[in-house]
């Protein structure tokens, strides 16, 4: 049967609507099953979860949990086995500019060559493409950006002269100007100075008001419990999900640091998150600390 111009023409526009009606389907992210594994061996195992347009979430677990690992599959750094992600209700790959990521400043090259405002236009790029001069109003974003971070005096400086509290500012700015729906945050209050936590706690209360979704990893659980909606509690699987008051018990506390939580007099809880039980090794830090130790590639 022959198909008229007529009825491409609909199916054509019924495609177009479709498409932007998931693009204005709030930023809800959602895990369906997910398993992420090095030479096998599980980081992250069959992990469920929805966060809802909105939330401002803390991710805790103690070191080598699949807190990273987390994140990177979340932005397609690591592949996942098992399970899907999707955004907006599609899979990922359809929306990657809708999800910002600020890594663990150890992760990052502080020495490569480039300017603390070229490192900010980075995150223009999902609208500029690579070959693309930057426009008046990409400038303008990238400048705002720096601004909102108290560092825009800094712009023209590199990088490597850059205290770390300055350099955190710095891949907050880059985040800011990619104008995210949902930004993931990977400790970023290790290391950093106080004026630059008090910043980055500003910074999340003003996107809360912007509705942008919130992901970030931390060790702090008084810090969790005080400025996030919701806690997901994590080591390898997923322990506990909810506001701080239902994830975080006794019981799912010793679930996801065994031996390294003690339970004080008055109910006070001190976490020794230096070193993480035998047994509780993640195969991504037995991966790292390989690297570390000169057994990478080069």
């Amino acid at each position: 049967m022959a198909i008229s111009k007529s009825m491409t023409r609909r199916n054509l526009q019924l495609a177009i609507n479709n498409s932007h009606s998931s693009l204005d389907t709030p930023a809800r992210l959602e895990l369906e099953g997910v398993t992420v594994a090095y030479n096998g061996k599980p980081a992250l195992q069959d992990v469920t979860f929805m966060v809802q347009h909105g939330a401002h979430v803390a991710v805790v677990g103690p070191n080598g949990a699949g807190k990273s690992t987390l994140f990177k599959a979340l932005v397609g750094l690591l592949p996942i086995q098992k399970g899907r992600i999707l955004i907006h209700g599609l899979p990922m790959g359809h929306h990657k500019e809708c999800v910002a990521y600020v890594p663990q400043r150890e992760e990052v090259d502080w020495s490569f060559p480039v300017t603390v405002d070229d490192v900010v236009m980075m995150g223009r790029y999902h609208t500029l493409g690579w070959l693309k001069r930057p426009s008046l109003h990409d400038q303008e974003v990238v400048a705002g950006s720096l601004e909102r971070m108290g560092i825009g005096n800094l712009a023209r400086l590199s990088i490597s002269d850059l205290s770390g509290g300055q350099q955190q500012r710095v891949f907050l700015a880059r985040a800011l100007a990619q104008e995210p729906h949902i930004l993931l945050m990977d400790e970023p209050f290790t290391g950093v100075d106080i004026g630059t936590q008090d910043a980055t706690l500003h910074l999340l209360e003003q996107l809360r008001s912007q509705q942008v979704t919130i992901l970030i990893s931390t060790h702090d659980l008084n810090l969790a419990t005080k400025h996030f909606d919701q806690v997901l509690l994590l080591n390898r699987r997923l322990i506990s999900y909810g506001p701080p008051e239902v994830a975080f018990t006794t019981e799912t506390l010793n679930q996801a640091f065994g031996g390294q939580i003690l339970l004080m007099p008055g109910g006070a809880i001190i976490v020794d998150d230096c070193c993480p039980p035998a047994d509780k090794v993640d195969p991504e830090t037995l991966h790292d600390e390989h690297n570390h130790a000169g057994g990478g590639k080069g």
